[in-house]
């Protein structure tokens, strides 16, 4: 329980309100209190504070009235509702604007403080979740995915055209080009930033199973079906799912994913009821999707539906120009991961680096760094 809590108790009885300050600061909090709705409004209009408790009925400024404008200036904080004369009306309007609970006199105080550690727990929890969102966001910003060649400044401009849209992305790339942090970067900085991002790797699961992974099953729909699961598309709705590796998909699973993309809609396997769907699809590739299509492996009409937006991230071979700022990139981050001073590259390291190339791209120079990091005696390689 947090001992410096700050708590605003607004009850316009002075004896109450001068009891329950009393309890409540006993019980490790810190309380301030005013009589009116109006002062209280005042209060809250110079400080914050961690949990508001109000009496309902106020003369003037009402508890309903301070607990929606807490509502609009501070969302994450809790306000809990107190009064002598309860209805079933009241009660449920309190609920209805935000309250975080509704209590009646008199009440019991063990009851009362229980109800404010849960409160000032939520708002903590709110707190914290927004900051990392914020930090997720963050991780994702543009400004994180490093090159400054003609080619990557490509990427960036169509990236920030398509970002507020809608539209079906495919990311064509090499392996460890960095389709999944591009698609990633799409997300968070779009509008479905606060929905989920859900990746799956279409290579990496058994063609028998990837259907259920996508789509999901109700109980019986195969012998191992012991209960009914979501798949990926369904807990992805709202926001956005990646494919990656789609060019691994099975024939079979790509006439569904186009009827899904096309009728907004699936069915769990086993299931003939129907699911609602809103979601961006992100695609990624390491193979000739138009090569695949001649050769009959992939479906053109999903390939054209696939391809509304194509993002192609070019091997690093072809940008060397940004081989030694990714690799002071990579430095930096993983000498601060590792909790060491900040290493350099000699003029041969940095040699070597720039006249090799990176078939492993992007995530084959992190591993080499990183290896070459943690291997390092002294600070500079």
């Amino acid at each position: 329980m947090p001992q410096a809590s700050q708590i605003l108790l607004i009850d316009d009885e002075q004896e109450s309100c001068q009891a329950l300050s009393l309890l409540l600061s006993r019980a490790g909090y810190h309380v301030e209190s005013c009589h009116s709705g109006e002062k209280a409004l005042a209060l809250l209009n110079k400080q914050s504070f961690d949990l508001i408790i109000s009496d309902l009925f106020l003369p003037g400024v009402s508890g309903i009235d301070i607990l929606k404008q807490v509502k609009e200036d501070s969302p994450q904080t809790c306000v809990i509702l107190i009064t002598g004369n309860a209805s079933a009306e009241t009660a449920v309007e309190a609920m209805k604007e935000g309250a975080f609970d509704y209590i009646s006199k008199p009440f019991n105080f063990e009851r009362l403080k229980l109800q404010v550690a849960k409160a000032l727990e939520k708002s903590q929890l709110v707190i914290e979740n927004q900051y990392l969102r914020q930090q997720l966001h963050r991780k994702y910003d543009f400004d994180n995915i490093i090159g400054t060649s003609q080619a990557m400044q490509q990427v960036f401009t169509r990236m920030e055209k398509i970002v507020n849209t809608d539209s079906t992305v495919l990311i064509l790339g090499a392996s460890g080009t960095g389709k999944e942090l591009v698609a990633k970067a799409i997300h968070f900085n779009g509008a479905r930033k606060d929905k989920p991002f859900i990746a799956i790797n279409c290579g990496a699961i058994p063609a028998d199973l990837l259907e259920s992974e996508l789509f999901g099953h109700i109980k019986g729909a195969f012998t191992s079906a012991i209960a009914d699961k979501p798949g990926k598309f369904e807990v992805a709705n709202g926001g956005t799912i990646f494919l990656d590796e789609i060019g691994n998909m099975p024939l079979q699973l790509q006439m569904k994913l186009l009827r899904v993309l096309q009728e907004h809609e699936f069915e769990p396997v086993g299931s003939s009821k129907k699911i609602q769907l809103d979601v961006r699809l992100i695609s990624a590739t390491n193979a000739d999707l138009a090569e695949q299509v001649k050769a009959r492996q992939f479906r053109e009409d999903l390939y054209y539906r696939l391809n509304v937006i194509p993002i192609v991230l070019p091997p690093l071979k072809e940008r060397r120009g940004d081989i030694s700022l990714l690799a002071r990139y990579f430095l930096v981050k993983i000498c601060k991961e590792m909790h060491r001073p900040l290493m350099t590259l000699d003029q041969q390291a940095f040699q070597a680096i720039e006249a090799y190339d990176w078939p492993g791209n992007v995530r084959e120079m992190e591993n080499v760094i990183e290896r070459t990091v943690a291997l390092t005696d002294g600070e500079i390689i």
